[in-house]
């Protein structure tokens, strides 16, 4: 039998409001490495790093890794800043993990398959695959990613999984769409510039005077 990603009860279930704010101000404080949260605390502070990643022009993504109900790695995406397309949120934190694993002398493996995962998108099949292969606890959700999803939208990669993540789906969903919405209203200033063949001003021989 072919393994497939679970799926939580409370998949579909939106406990957020797609009315709260998502304007970041300098003084929403984001809890750091080390504090305690719960469930609906770590989405929390998920959702303050995506409104902290739209506020500086990035696409409104954020992220936490919480293991044994400490947040040991917080990130946002990072593409423009870097203009690297693969610092995803995700990826952010698996790096500042295997940090932290090195820093307190922690075995990776065994740290990351019993972390819970907070995002406020689902992961693209860029991170969903990475994440997989991390064999983590559980992989919790805000909105779909209809475009890039890889944990069932787009391509379901638990599917490629020997052991794939359990996933909780649609927490907070219209709050993160609502973020995405504000960030696609605006522009990106470091997306590429069309490179627009211009007419030469000579007609064809189908072209008439």
């Amino acid at each position: 039998m072919e393994p497939t990603s679970s799926v939580s009860e409370h998949e579909g279930k939106d406990s957020g409001s797609a009315s709260a704010s998502s304007a970041y101000t300098p003084q929403e404080l984001i809890p750091v490495v080390g504090e305690e949260v719960n469930a609906e605390e770590g989405m929390d502070v998920a959702m303050k790093l995506a409104r902290q990643a739209l506020a500086v022009g990035e696409v409104p993504v954020g992220c936490v890794f919480v293991y044994q109900s400490k947040i040991i790695a917080i990130g946002r995406n990072t593409v423009n800043e870097t203009r690297n397309a693969t610092r995803h949120a995700e990826i952010n934190c698996i790096d500042d993990v295997l940090k932290w694993c090195k820093e307190n002398n922690m075995e990776s493996s065994s740290v990351f398959g019993a972390t819970e995962v907070f995002v406020t998108v689902e992961p693209c099949i860029m991170c969903a695959g990475a994440l997989h292969k991390l064999h983590l606890k559980q992989i919790t959700y805000g909105c779909h990613n209809d475009r890039f999803g890889g944990c069932g939208t787009v391509l379901d990669t638990g599917l490629l999984a020997d052991d794939p993540c359990k996933i909780v789906r649609g927490v907070r969903a219209e709050e993160a769409m609502q973020l995405l919405k504000d960030f696609y209203k605006g522009t990106n200033p470091n997306a590429p510039v069309p490179n627009v063949k211009k007419k030469t001003g000579r007609k064809t021989e189908n072209e008439s005077d």
